[in-house]
Protein backbone atom coordinates (compact mmCIF):
# COMPACT_ATOMS: atom_id res chain seq x y z
CA UNK A 1 0.00 0.00 0.00
CA UNK A 2 1.53 3.50 -1.04
CA UNK A 3 0.39 4.85 2.70
CA UNK A 4 1.28 8.50 1.74
CA UNK A 5 -0.30 8.52 -1.52
CA UNK A 6 -3.78 7.71 0.17
CA UNK A 7 -3.40 10.11 2.70
CA UNK A 8 -2.79 12.98 0.35
CA UNK A 9 -6.33 11.63 -1.72
CA UNK A 10 -8.27 10.92 1.28
CA UNK A 11 -6.77 14.72 2.37
CA UNK A 12 -8.07 16.21 -0.41
CA UNK A 13 -11.25 14.45 -0.97
CA UNK A 14 -14.47 16.35 -0.12
CA UNK A 15 -16.91 13.80 1.02
CA UNK A 16 -20.45 13.34 -0.77
CA UNK A 17 -23.35 10.97 -1.31
CA UNK A 18 -22.02 7.63 -2.66
CA UNK A 19 -23.54 7.25 -6.51
CA UNK A 20 -24.55 10.58 -6.53
CA UNK A 21 -24.17 11.37 -10.45
CA UNK A 22 -24.06 14.68 -10.68
CA UNK A 23 -23.78 18.00 -8.09
CA UNK A 24 -26.42 21.19 -8.13
CA UNK A 25 -25.91 24.21 -6.03
CA UNK A 26 -28.27 26.84 -5.47
CA UNK A 27 -28.58 30.52 -3.86
CA UNK A 28 -31.48 31.62 -1.78
CA UNK A 29 -31.25 35.05 -1.97
CA UNK A 30 -32.32 37.38 0.73
CA UNK A 31 -33.34 41.08 -1.03
CA UNK A 32 -34.95 43.93 1.04
CA UNK A 33 -38.29 45.38 0.18
CA UNK A 34 -41.04 47.51 0.81
CA UNK A 35 -42.77 44.60 2.69
CA UNK A 36 -39.18 43.42 4.32
CA UNK A 37 -36.97 40.98 4.32
CA UNK A 38 -37.74 38.69 1.10
CA UNK A 39 -36.58 35.61 -0.82
CA UNK A 40 -36.13 36.19 -4.25
CA UNK A 41 -37.06 33.75 -7.08
CA UNK A 42 -36.79 33.30 -10.69
CA UNK A 43 -39.48 31.77 -13.12
CA UNK A 44 -38.29 29.41 -15.58
CA UNK A 45 -38.59 30.29 -19.45
CA UNK A 46 -41.73 28.32 -21.00
CA UNK A 47 -39.59 27.52 -23.92
CA UNK A 48 -37.37 25.33 -21.81
CA UNK A 49 -37.60 21.20 -21.90
CA UNK A 50 -36.92 20.70 -18.50
CA UNK A 51 -39.20 22.35 -15.71
CA UNK A 52 -40.13 24.97 -18.02
CA UNK A 53 -42.26 27.62 -16.33
CA UNK A 54 -41.52 26.26 -12.92
CA UNK A 55 -40.21 28.76 -9.80
CA UNK A 56 -36.64 28.15 -8.77
CA UNK A 57 -33.66 29.91 -6.88
CA UNK A 58 -30.38 31.07 -9.38
CA UNK A 59 -28.43 27.83 -9.11
CA UNK A 60 -27.31 24.98 -11.76
CA UNK A 61 -24.95 21.96 -12.11
CA UNK A 62 -21.69 21.57 -10.74
CA UNK A 63 -18.43 22.06 -13.08
CA UNK A 64 -15.16 20.50 -12.41
CA UNK A 65 -13.26 21.39 -9.73
CA UNK A 66 -15.91 23.56 -8.43
CA UNK A 67 -17.80 24.37 -5.01
CA UNK A 68 -21.18 24.62 -4.43
CA UNK A 69 -20.68 28.34 -3.01
CA UNK A 70 -18.33 29.20 -6.29
CA UNK A 71 -21.37 27.06 -8.55
CA UNK A 72 -23.89 29.31 -6.98
CA UNK A 73 -22.25 32.16 -7.62
CA UNK A 74 -21.31 31.39 -11.05
CA UNK A 75 -24.95 30.51 -11.86
CA UNK A 76 -26.83 33.52 -9.78
CA UNK A 77 -24.29 35.87 -12.14
CA UNK A 78 -25.43 34.01 -15.28
CA UNK A 79 -28.75 34.22 -14.63
CA UNK A 80 -29.49 37.33 -12.86
CA UNK A 81 -26.48 39.45 -14.16
CA UNK A 82 -25.68 39.64 -9.92
CA UNK A 83 -21.63 39.68 -9.53
CA UNK A 84 -20.13 37.90 -7.08
CA UNK A 85 -19.24 40.82 -4.98
CA UNK A 86 -22.71 42.03 -4.91
CA UNK A 87 -23.91 38.82 -2.62
CA UNK A 88 -23.21 37.95 0.88
CA UNK A 89 -23.26 34.50 1.78
CA UNK A 90 -24.11 33.43 5.16
CA UNK A 91 -23.05 29.97 4.77
CA UNK A 92 -25.10 26.14 3.64
CA UNK A 93 -28.32 24.93 4.29
CA UNK A 94 -28.60 21.05 4.40
CA UNK A 95 -28.29 19.84 1.30
CA UNK A 96 -31.21 17.35 -0.37
CA UNK A 97 -30.74 14.16 -2.29
CA UNK A 98 -32.37 13.73 -5.94
CA UNK A 99 -34.46 11.11 -7.34
CA UNK A 100 -31.99 11.15 -9.91
CA UNK A 101 -29.33 10.21 -8.03
CA UNK A 102 -28.34 13.84 -7.81
CA UNK A 103 -26.98 16.38 -4.50
CA UNK A 104 -28.43 20.04 -4.19
CA UNK A 105 -26.60 22.28 -2.37
CA UNK A 106 -28.46 25.14 -0.97
CA UNK A 107 -26.89 28.16 0.18
CA UNK A 108 -27.97 31.12 1.90
CA UNK A 109 -27.14 34.69 0.79
CA UNK A 110 -27.71 38.32 0.96
CA UNK A 111 -28.12 40.95 -2.24
CA UNK A 112 -26.55 44.43 -1.98
CA UNK A 113 -29.61 46.78 -2.06
CA UNK A 114 -27.89 48.81 -4.64
CA UNK A 115 -27.39 45.91 -6.76
CA UNK A 116 -29.30 45.50 -10.10
CA UNK A 117 -30.81 42.79 -11.87
CA UNK A 118 -30.23 41.82 -14.84
CA UNK A 119 -31.72 38.49 -15.79
CA UNK A 120 -30.65 36.33 -18.60
CA UNK A 121 -33.94 36.07 -21.14
CA UNK A 122 -33.01 32.72 -22.37
CA UNK A 123 -32.88 31.30 -18.52
CA UNK A 124 -34.62 33.66 -16.61
CA UNK A 125 -38.90 34.45 -17.52
CA UNK A 126 -39.62 36.50 -14.71
CA UNK A 127 -38.84 37.29 -10.90
CA UNK A 128 -40.41 38.02 -7.75
CA UNK A 129 -39.88 38.40 -4.14
CA UNK A 130 -41.59 36.86 -1.45
CA UNK A 131 -41.33 38.34 2.02
CA UNK A 132 -40.23 35.64 4.97
CA UNK A 133 -43.35 36.99 6.97
CA UNK A 134 -45.75 36.10 4.52
CA UNK A 135 -43.95 32.47 4.02
CA UNK A 136 -43.66 32.32 7.56
CA UNK A 137 -47.44 32.96 8.49
CA UNK A 138 -48.68 30.93 5.14
CA UNK A 139 -46.56 27.37 5.64
CA UNK A 140 -46.88 25.13 2.77
CA UNK A 141 -49.48 22.42 2.42
CA UNK A 142 -47.52 18.83 2.20
CA UNK A 143 -48.57 16.30 -0.14
CA UNK A 144 -47.02 13.09 -0.48
CA UNK A 145 -46.49 9.96 -2.99
CA UNK A 146 -45.58 6.67 -2.87
CA UNK A 147 -42.16 5.28 -3.82
CA UNK A 148 -42.06 1.66 -5.10
CA UNK A 149 -39.51 -0.80 -5.75
CA UNK A 150 -39.82 -2.29 -9.22
CA UNK A 151 -36.78 -5.52 -9.44
CA UNK A 152 -36.02 -6.77 -12.64
CA UNK A 153 -36.99 -10.37 -13.47
CA UNK A 154 -33.16 -11.33 -13.58
CA UNK A 155 -32.44 -10.50 -10.11
CA UNK A 156 -30.16 -13.09 -8.41
CA UNK A 157 -32.38 -14.09 -5.66
CA UNK A 158 -30.71 -17.66 -5.22
CA UNK A 159 -27.48 -16.03 -5.26
CA UNK A 160 -28.08 -14.05 -2.32
CA UNK A 161 -29.85 -16.05 -0.19
CA UNK A 162 -33.01 -14.17 -0.99
CA UNK A 163 -36.39 -15.53 -1.73
CA UNK A 164 -38.40 -13.77 -4.31
CA UNK A 165 -41.03 -12.69 -1.85
CA UNK A 166 -38.28 -10.58 -0.32
CA UNK A 167 -39.38 -7.42 1.17
CA UNK A 168 -38.24 -4.66 -0.66
CA UNK A 169 -38.61 -1.28 1.36
CA UNK A 170 -40.81 1.47 -0.19
CA UNK A 171 -40.39 5.18 0.49
CA UNK A 172 -42.54 8.45 0.15
CA UNK A 173 -41.68 12.16 -0.47
CA UNK A 174 -43.26 14.56 0.78
CA UNK A 175 -44.22 18.03 -1.89
CA UNK A 176 -44.35 21.32 -0.30
CA UNK A 177 -47.17 23.74 -2.15
CA UNK A 178 -47.07 27.39 -1.00
CA UNK A 179 -50.50 29.05 -2.92
CA UNK A 180 -50.81 32.82 -2.90
CA UNK A 181 -48.00 33.66 -4.55
CA UNK A 182 -47.21 35.70 -7.91
CA UNK A 183 -46.73 32.32 -9.36
CA UNK A 184 -46.86 28.54 -7.35
CA UNK A 185 -44.24 27.54 -5.56
CA UNK A 186 -44.01 23.92 -4.94
CA UNK A 187 -41.27 21.07 -5.14
CA UNK A 188 -37.62 21.09 -4.39
CA UNK A 189 -37.59 24.99 -4.20
CA UNK A 190 -40.51 25.27 -2.34
CA UNK A 191 -38.79 22.24 0.36
CA UNK A 192 -35.83 24.41 0.42
CA UNK A 193 -37.95 27.33 1.43
CA UNK A 194 -40.07 25.57 3.69
CA UNK A 195 -36.95 24.03 5.67
CA UNK A 196 -34.79 27.36 5.81
CA UNK A 197 -37.67 28.67 7.43
CA UNK A 198 -38.36 25.84 9.74
CA UNK A 199 -34.38 26.17 10.92
CA UNK A 200 -33.93 29.94 11.11
CA UNK A 201 -37.09 31.36 10.45
CA UNK A 202 -37.24 32.90 14.09
CA UNK A 203 -33.67 34.85 13.90
CA UNK A 204 -33.96 36.10 10.10
CA UNK A 205 -34.84 39.09 10.93
CA UNK A 206 -32.30 39.57 12.87
CA UNK A 207 -29.23 38.71 10.54
CA UNK A 208 -29.52 41.91 8.60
Amino acid sequence: MDEQALRRRMAAHRPTLQQAREEYAVLAPLVETPRGLSLLYEVRPAKLHHHSGEVCFPGGRMEAGETPRQCALRETFEELGLPAEAIEIFGDLDFLYLRSEGLMYPLLGRVDPAAVLRPSPDEVQDTFTAPLSWLAAHPPAIYRYSLRPEIGPDFPYDRVGASAGYPWQAGCMEVPVYEGLPHPLWGLTARITWWLLEQYGNILTNVI
